[in-house]
C-alpha cells in the first residue's frame, strides 16, 4: 500500500491536468469537467488569449414540511437556502490546461454538522487534455460513482437525490482521475478510474488507506442530445430513443468516516466496498432511470472518534431507486419516484427497511437554470403502508432554483 501511495502522489504531482475540445455536453453543467466553450454568462479573456475564466452562481431556496405518524411529532418545517454556490472555470496559457473551482456558502452544503468545520471548498481541480477522447484531472472533485451522484444537483428533477444515493454514494475526494471516451464500432463508451485519499473534503492528512473507484458507461443507441445522459428529464425531447447503461465499483481501504468520504469520524478504520449499476432512457419527452447500489463492510459497527462511548455504524445493505417523467407542453414536467432500501441484519438495530414514494411537478423556465419544483413524499417503514404504522411519514417541498 505504501508503494501505491508513492506512485499516486508522485504521478499526480508530475502533471497538471484539464481538457481542451469539449463537445455539446458542455451546455449541461458537468461537475467532472471544466466549462470553457459555449459559455453564455460572465466571462473574461485576456488580450493575448492566454488566460480565460468564467463565473457563475446558483442557488436553491426552499420551504417544506414533514410529519412522522407517531402522534408525538407535530411536524417540522424546512425553510432555508439549500445551496448557494459560486463556480469559476477557465484555462491558463492553453485550453489544454484548465481548472474548475466551486465554493459552497450554506451550512448544509459544508458538512459542518459532521466535521465541526465549514468546508467551503467543494471543487478545486486541474485538468489536462491529451486528446479529444482522453483527459486527466488532479485535485478535489467528484469521484466517478453512481449516475445520480455524478449528475450536478442543479440538473435534478426532484428537490433532492434519492435515499439510495444518500446512504451509499461516494462523494468528492482528493486524488487523480482518468477519463476516456471512445467507441466500440458505432457505440460510444466512457471509462473512468480514480485513486483518491478516501476521507473526502475535510481531510487534514492522508493515512495508509486509499480509495479506488472505477466506472464504465455504454451508449448503445448513440450520444444523447446536448449531453442529456448527465441531466434528469428529457428536456431535449430526444427524436430517437437514447440509452446509457453504467456501472462501477469503489474500494475504500481503511476509511475513518462513516460513509467513506461522508459522515462523522469513527475511532476504528473500516473498509467499504460499494458496487453500483444504473441506466437512463429518454425518448420524445419521456425519461426513465434506475439505479442499484450495494455496500459491504466486514464489521459495520463502530464508535465515534469524539465520543468512544457512542455507537455508530456504516450503512451496509442494498437499495434500488427508479424514477420516470414526461415533459408536457409549456415547460411543465410530471415525475414519479420509487425508492427501496434494505439494510443488512448487522445494522437492524439502527435502520429499518424503507420505501419512499414521491411525486413531482416542475416548471422549467430556462431548462435547469431557472425552475420551480413541487414535490410530495410518503415514506414507509418495514413494508407497512397502513397509516397506523407510527414509523411512516409524509412531507412536501417547494423549491426555486436559479443560476447562470
Amino acid at each position: 500500500m505504501t508503494t501505491l501511495r508513492k506512485v499516486f502522489f508522485l504521478g499526480a504531482a508530475a502533471a497538471i491536468f484539464t481538457l481542451s475540445h469539449m463537445n455539446n455536453a458542455i451546455a449541461q453543467e458537468r461537475d467532472d469537467r471544466a466549462t470553457i466553450l459555449n459559455f453564455k454568462g460572465i466571462q473574461y479573456t485576456s488580450p493575448d488569449s492566454l488566460f480565460y475564466t468564467n463565473f457563475r452562481f446558483r442557488m436553491q431556496n426552499r420551504v417544506g414540511f414533514s410529519n412522522v405518524l407517531d402522534g408525538e411529532d407535530n411536524g417540522k418545517f424546512d425553510a432555508r437556502i439549500r445551496r448557494l454556490r459560486m463556480r469559476m472555470d477557465g484555462y491558463i496559457y492553453t485550453p489544454k490546461i484548465s481548472y474548475s473551482v466551486q465554493l459552497a456558502f450554506t451550512r448544509g452544503d459544508q458538512d459542518v454538522d459532521d466535521t465541526g468545520i465549514a468546508n467551503i471548498v467543494r471543487d478545486a481541480v486541474l485538468f489536462y487534455n491529451f486528446s479529444d477522447d482522453f483527459y486527466i484531472s488532479f485535485g478535489q472533485n467528484k469521484l466517478p460513482g453512481n449516475r445520480q451522484r455524478v449528475n450536478s444537483s442543479g440538473q435534478l428533477q426532484f428537490t433532492d437525490r434519492s435515499l439510495v444515493n444518500g446512504n451509499f454514494a461516494i462523494d468528492r475526494d482528493f486524488g487523480v482521475t482518468f477519463h476516456l471516451s471512445n467507441k466500440i464500432g458505432n457505440m460510444p463508451f466512457n471509462a473512468k478510474a480514480a485513486i483518491s485519499t478516501g476521507e473526502g473534503r475535510p481531510a487534514l492528512s492522508t493515512d495508509d488507506g486509499l480509495a479506488y473507484t472505477g466506472r464504465l458507461e455504454f451508449l448503445p443507441l448513440g450520444e444523447f442530445e446536448n449531453g442529456g445522459d448527465y441531466s434528469e428529464g428529457d428536456l431535449e425531447r430526444e427524436e430517437t430513443p437514447k440509452l446509457s447503461i453504467g456501472g462501477g465499483y469503489s474500494y475504500n481501504d481503511r476509511t475513518i468516516r462513516e460513509g467513506g468520504q461522508l459522515g462523522k469520524y469513527v475511532a476504528n478504520p473500516f473498509t467499504l466496498k460499494t458496487g453500483f449499476a444504473d441506466a437512463i432512457f429518454k425518448y420524445q419527452g419521456f425519461a426513465y432511470q434506475v439505479e442499484y447500489m450495494r455496500r459491504d463492510v466486514d464489521n459495520p459497527l463502530n464508535v465515534l472518534e469524539e465520543d468512544p462511548t457512542e455507537e455508530t455504524y456504516a450503512y451496509k445493505g442494498w437499495g434500488v431507486n427508479q424514477q420516470t417523467s414526461y415533459l408536457l407542453n409549456k415547460g411543465y414536467e410530471v415525475a414519479a419516484r420509487y425508492t427501496y432500501l434494505k439494510p443488512h441484519q448487522q445494522i437492524a438495530d439502527f435502520e429499518r427497511q424503507t420505501e419512499v414514494l414521491e411525486l413531482g411537478l416542475t416548471k422549467y423556465l430556462k431548462a435547469h437554470r431557472l425552475k420551480f419544483q413541487l414535490n410530495g413524499t410518503y415514506t414507509v417503514k418495514d413494508g407497512m403502508y397502513n397509516n397506523s404504522n407510527n414509523k411512516n411519514s409524509w412531507g412536501g417541498m417547494f423549491q426555486i432554483e436559479l443560476g447562470i
